[in-house]
């Protein structure tokens, strides 16, 4: 660590109590947002009070070091990103302080997704609805004056605040909102001098203000006057709105909220010509729509490409799509206003050639998912060239939109460049992506010709560079350029609030002019050697080093494509990633952090040794391997193989602790423990025992643990000839066992085989096979992962071979058959048994849907509670498992859907992990509890662990009740009646 930063870290702990971050690795998660910058800052803090934020910045005025506040880190401009001191208010910030009837105070931290579900629980929703309101936090949406696709309905931020409680530059705490000028005149404090000088400023300037205003339906370039002094009042926080932190320091925000739309509907409208989709575009407000979105063709090529939900719902003769909304108070309202929209563009204008309309809750929520989704899917492409955000928030007046789109295409072919465009038409709203290099100079010079030329083209019809996203390093240089004297002004404001410039310099005003080059953030880069191989640019990791079956260009591409949006950042219902950073809400938690700091090992900026050191490993041990980060991520990042590569590195080094030794070798400890079956269960049941193993092998001594069974399923194989090959004709399973169906629940194992036999499948278990190695491979043990995984690979392929289907009733067995063993060995074998190889449940659903399963199902009066396992969701796109208990009469299935059970394999075992592992997986727990409820239902052993841990209630593997069904095994009576007790599970 240099001086200074050390100095500032011993200054800042001395005046304030929260963390204050100074390390390498934290700066370098700190360096980058959703933007093409890079900007590495000296501190970051995170205070959990008004208090430790003003005291941050006395101490940075008074030092003269600038001052940077932050949110979700998801700006498209760089605004949160600089050289000083960052303070993540997104961190310990986030309370909702108070609701009132129409309005609500709220800490910056707050998330707008999270703050709006809150708010629908009293049928209010705060209505600016920004593209990534998932993870934006209000501080943000605040500081960029956010709008959206709803800005017709709600306008912006700034329509919607009441008052701003702020930190000036030297640190006092004051409120603004509107208020008489004579009042906010009185007195001498730093606040009356700041209102003093505004006044006097606007009214010096009134007429420049109004001469230079841009003529569009949104702008947030620059300082927005417009109705800060207005009609003898003065309102501060209109100005403030906008600023990106440049002016003060929001630390709690009054809101103004609305009521609700009752009901809503969609149509989509297709056309030939993009043309025909802007000139729609200027007639639909009119006809009451809330949203007029509209999509070019690329983003609907990709749209079909990426989600099969889309694929037959867009015509592939089209070059544009409107995405049209209508509100009302009844649904027979919005139906009418969604046929005259249909009426009025596509029968009388004969401008659009399709449409679908729909009213159904699900299919407007499925619509507006992939509007909200367009930005991060584009980064689905392959290859080196990237959508651009630098450029992307032009705004024009709405009735130049049609011409002006002509405009951006002859612009676009004039440099050659291709882009994909969204627009959120209704208000004249551009969000252009170049596809482009960044790695590459002249690319990147093209991008700023094209910027240049766009913006002059939008300056000759009072456009606007910026309409929602800010301005921030992007669009700051320009600024200029398109208010001309007025940006004398905006000056003269800026040294009133923030006489010393600390406040987030170079945002609004340029303080120091910089290359863009010199921001721009390095990526991996490789280049053909004399033997045309690849190899590494900059120093790094050569291809020799890495353990995982993948080169050096491999991990730089996996790197590079993620581009810092944020979005894995969400607490949203709707999805799952990230189970840890949803209770730990700390950037290092993030999915993204890990990729930010492997690209900083790639580019050089951090030591290849920094891998195999204690911080980074904590850091990379926040990824509990769940997968769900992979499958979510718009742009489908493979965070684990990133950090399983990371944990291979530091266990070549260090090796494990104890304690995670034992975990990553738990199939051999659980082999002895089998051995010893009479003492091992003793001590599983005992406290006291159960204490020792905690202290001597840190397992959790509250964790409920499975007893070993009385023999081993594989004995039991034995015994009933199962281990011998079948000679028979027909559907043939190889059946992949694993640790817990072996050692601990022989009968789900027998369940399996009893229901495939049913069925006329014969079933093959081969004595040899090994445990999966999973518990090794999240815990970074790769060599012995390596060894297990070609030992069983040996029979499972040479099984392939003769024409055996591989049958797992394990999902982590199954992902690492289908996909961990592809990347430890990279082989023909991995991939012939990654192919051949089937959850239990999806292959028994698969002979339903093929017409061979037997239907004989005898009727099961229970209430189920599912759980569908991360591992499941990340191999298949639905859970079989929830099919085939749909099959069973009187079965009543309830499913439980809130994200990660918490347990993640050995992650919950472990004394370390046991708190984190609960709050992880308390919401559906806390389900499970439900009195309606009489057992929990789940494919995954160490989810079952998890839900019966939290309950008295057994959790029983969909393929016992269905054998239950069937009356092949234990009647339901007893699969209810075993309960789990105090320290063990059913």
């Amino acid at each position: 660590m240099d001086p200074e930063r050390e100095r500032i870290r011993a200054d800042l702990r001395g005046v304030i109590d929260c963390e204050v971050l100074c390390d390498d690795l934290s700066l370098q998660m700190y360096s980058t947002d959703a933007s093409i910058f890079e900007i590495k800052p000296l501190a970051v803090v995170r205070p959990r009070r008004a208090q430790e934020v003003i005291a941050c910045v006395r101490y940075a005025n008074e030092n003269k070091i600038p001052v940077h506040a932050r949110g979700a880190g998801s700006g498209l401009a760089g605004e949160s990103l600089g050289s000083g001191i960052v303070i993540d208010f997104a961190h310990a910030l986030r309370r909702v302080v108070e609701y009132g009837e129409q309005t609500v105070r709220v800490q910056p931290g707050v998330v707008l997704a999270q703050l709006n579900r809150q708010l629908a629980e009293i049928n209010q929703i705060f209505g600016p609805d920004p593209a990534n309101r998932a993870i934006a936090t209000m501080g943000g949406v605040l500081s960029v004056d956010a709008s959206g696709s709803h800005w017709l309905l709600h306008g912006s931020a700034r329509d919607h605040v009441e008052s701003l409680q702020v930190i000036l530059a030297n640190g006092d705490l004051v409120q603004f909102g509107a208020e008489p000028v004579e009042e906010a005149l009185q007195g001498d404090s730093n606040k009356t001098r700041i209102c003093a000088g505004l006044v006097d400023i606007l009214q010096r300037n009134k007429a420049l203000i109004e001469k230079h205003r841009p003529a569009t339906a949104v702008n947030c370039a620059g300082y927005q006057l417009d109705g800060v002094l207005e009609n003898g009042m003065l309102d501060v926080s209109k100005l403030l709105v906008g600023s990106e932190g440049t002016l003060g320091l929001i630390t709690e925000a009054k809101l103004r909220v609305s009521p609700r739309v009752k009901h809503r509907g969609l149509v989509l409208l297709f056309f030939e010509k993009l043309d025909l989709a802007a000139k729609a575009a200027l007639e639909i407000p009119a006809l009451g729509a809330s949203a007029c979105d509209l999509l070019d063709r690329r983003v609907m090529a990709i749209a079909r490409e990426t989600d099969r939900r889309y694929f037959n719902l867009m015509p592939t003769e089209a070059e544009a799509m409107l995405l049209v909304e209508m509100p009302g108070d009844s649904t027979s309202e919005v139906q009418d206003r969604l046929n005259q929209t249909v009426d009025r563009i596509r029968r009388r204008r004969r401008w659009a050639f399709h449409a679908i309309v729909t009213t159904s809750p699900e299919e407007v929520g499925m619509y507006w998912e992939l509007a909200r989704r367009i930005a991060p899917i584009l980064y689905r492409l392959k290859g080196t060239t990237r959508p651009l955000p630098y450029l992307e928030d032009l705004a024009v007046p709405p009735q130049k939109l049609p011409e002006f789109l002509t405009t951006v295409q002859n612009v676009l072919k004039k440099h050659h460049v291709t882009a994909s465009l969204f627009a959120h038409a209704g208000q004249g709203q551009l969000h252009i992506r170049p596809l482009l290099n960044l790695a590459d100079s002249e690319d990147v010079a093209r991008m700023q010709r094209v910027a240049s030329e766009l913006y002059d083209e939008a300056f000759a019809i009072k456009g606007t560079i910026s309409g929602q996203n800010g301005d921030g390093y992007s669009r700051t240089p320009y600024l200029e350029r398109q208010y001309g004297p007025l940006y004398a002004v905006f000056q003269e404001i800026k040294r009133l609030f923030d006489p010393v410039g600390i406040l987030n310099p170079d945002k609004k005003i340029v303080v120091t002019p910089h290359p863009l080059e010199s921001l721009i953030r390095p990526l991996p880069s490789f280049t053909p050697s004399e033997n045309g191989e690849t190899q590494p640019v900059r120093r790094g990791v050569r291809d020799e080093e890495l353990t995982l079956a993948w080169s050096p260009e491999e991990m730089g591409a996996a790197v590079r494509a993620c581009n810092g949006c944020a979005r894995c950042r969400t607490s949203g219902a709707d999805a799952r990633m990230c189970p840890i950073f949803r209770f730990e809400p700390k950037e290092e938690a993030s999915p993204r952090a890990k990729a930010n700091l492997l690209r900083g090992v790639l580019t050089g900026q951090i030591a290849p040794e920094e891998m195999a050191t204690e911080p980074f490993r904590k850091i990379v041990d926040l990824c509990v391997h769940c997968h769900q980060c992979r499958i979510e991520c718009p742009a489908t990042v493979d965070i684990p193989k990133i950090v399983t590569e990371v944990k291979a590195q530091y266990y070549e080094t260090n090796g494990l602790s104890f304690s995670d030794s034992v975990l990553a070798k738990i199939d051999r400890w659980a082999a002895w423990g089998h051995f010893f079956r009479p003492l091992a269960n003793w001590a599983i049941r005992n406290r006291g025992a159960r204490w020792l193993m905690e202290k001597i092998f840190g397992i959790a001594q509250g964790r409920k643990l499975p007893l070993f069974a009385r023999r081993s399923f594989l004995r039991l194989a034995q015994r009933r000839r199962l281990s011998r090959p079948t000679r028979r004709s027909g559907r043939k399973v190889f059946y992949f066992v694993d640790m817990y169906a072996n050692l601990f629940d022989p009968q789900l194992a027998e369940s399996l085989v009893s229901i495939l036999e049913h069925n006329g499948v014969a079933v093959y278990v081969h004595l040899a096979q090994m445990p999966s190695g999973m518990p090794a491979i999240a815990l970074g043990a790769i060599p012995p992962a390596q060894k297990l995984a070609q030992q069983n690979l040996r029979l499972l392929a040479e099984a392939v071979r003769q024409g055996y289907e591989i049958v797992a009733t394990e999902p982590s067995a199954v992902m690492c058959l289908k996909h961990e063993y592809r990347q430890l060995l990279g082989s023909e074998e991995a991939d012939l048994v990654a192919n051949g190889t089937t959850e239990a449940c999806h292959y028994i659903w698969g002979l339903h849907q093929s017409g061979e399963l037997n239907l004989d199902f005898r009727p099961l009066h229970v209430s189920v509670g599912y759980h569908t396992p991360c591992h499941i969701r990340a191999l298949y796109q639905e859970s079989a498992g929830v099919r085939l208990l749909k099959l069973v009469p009187g079965l009543q299935l309830r499913l439980i859907e809130k994200g990660c059970s918490g347990m993640a394999g050995a992650f919950g075992l472990s004394k370390k992990n046991f708190r984190s592992s609960l709050r992880a997986g308390w919401d559906m727990i806390s389900s499970l509890r439900d009195p309606q409820i009489q057992i929990g239902s789940s494919e995954c052993s160490a989810c079952k662990m998890q839900m019966e841990q939290g309950t008295a209630k057994s959790t029983v593997h969909p393929l016992k009740l269905l054998a239950a069904s069937y009356g092949l095994g234990p009647g339901l009576d007893q699969l209810v009646a075993r309960a789990p007790h105090e320290l063990t599970i059913s």
